[in-house]
């Protein structure tokens, strides 16, 4: 049996899948997802060799190593590299190939993603400029609120009422909301005003692509439930399920880019 591995080196976190060939429909073998470190080829290196003891393979047993992500210029020992938008759109179409519109939060930056019948990008829409929304704002709103990534959902998903943001830039988002809680404010009013805030950012976004049913979401932030509640009042739809970890998309998409690089066809299911 051949392997192919996937590593998506991104800017808070890197992940590696590895992927098996058709003589085992293409299953999912095993997967590792770590913190990135200040050395992205170190962080990719080190995924892919923990993923490789994750499924008791060798190096030399892996017929093709594609990276993408932030990190991925720096991926010397992959064979190839893709950008994240193709890889997260090949990967979502193989998890559930009625999705044709895709929401990736990452850690420094926001997609909009439409996707073809094929798994193609038809196009895309991106939010690089300002980390506001993303995976790393979210960070510094758990450190101020003395709390964890898990439970800002929770959270936000309690609030009686939801308290405005006016500042879109991550700096002074921050210090508004130091502001409000020296004014009193219920913790739970002002995660919930925050997410509503980053939450309409985000769906402008797909809102300028135009929305093509069906509609998911990638990304850690893909895991908080209230991020998740928003985006789906906004866009007036509900987000459908991948039959994946969200984070690991854009590494399973890299995969399956390598399978299709290295020569192999055939069918494939999770």
């Amino acid at each position: 049996m051949k392997a192919y591995a996937g590593v998506d080196i991104g800017s808070v976190m890197t992940k590696a899948v590895i992927l098996g060939d058709e003589s085992n429909n293409g299953t999912i073998l095993g997967h590792v997802v770590i913190p990135t470190t200040v050395s992205s080829e170190k962080s990719g290196l080190q995924a892919l060799e923990q993923v490789l003891e994750v499924t008791n393979l060798r190096r030399e047993e892996l017929a093709y190593v594609l990276a993408t992500g932030y990190g991925r210029i720096s991926a010397s020992y992959a064979q190839g590299t893709l950008t994240e938008i193709s890889c997260h759109a090949k990967g979502a179409h193989f998890a559930n190939p009625e999705v044709h519109t895709l929401i990736d939060i990452g850690g420094q930056d926001c997609k909009a993603i439409k996707i073809g019948e094929w798994s193609e990008v038809e196009d895309f829409a991106m939010n690089d400029k300002c980390a506001a929304g993303t995976g790393r704002f979210f960070e510094t709103l758990a450190r101020v609120f003395q709390s964890t990534l898990d439970d800002l959902g929770p959270l936000s998903l309690r609030a009686k009422e939801r308290i405005t943001i006016t500042s879109t830039c991550t700096v002074f988002a921050e210090s508004e909301v130091i502001s409000l809680m020296a004014r009193g404010e219920a913790p739970e009013s002002i995660i919930n005003g925050i997410h509503f805030s980053f939450a309409r950012r985000i769906v402008g976004l797909v809102k300028r692509l135009g929305v093509a049913e069906k509609v998911a979401m990638t990304g850690g932030t893909a895991k908080n439930a209230g991020m998740r509640v928003l985006i789906e009042e906004l866009l007036e739809t509900k987000l459908v399920p991948l039959k994946i970890d969200p984070q690991l998309t854009g590494a399973l998409g890299a995969a399956l880019f390598a399978r299709e690089r290295s020569g192999t066809e055939g069918g494939s299911t999770l």
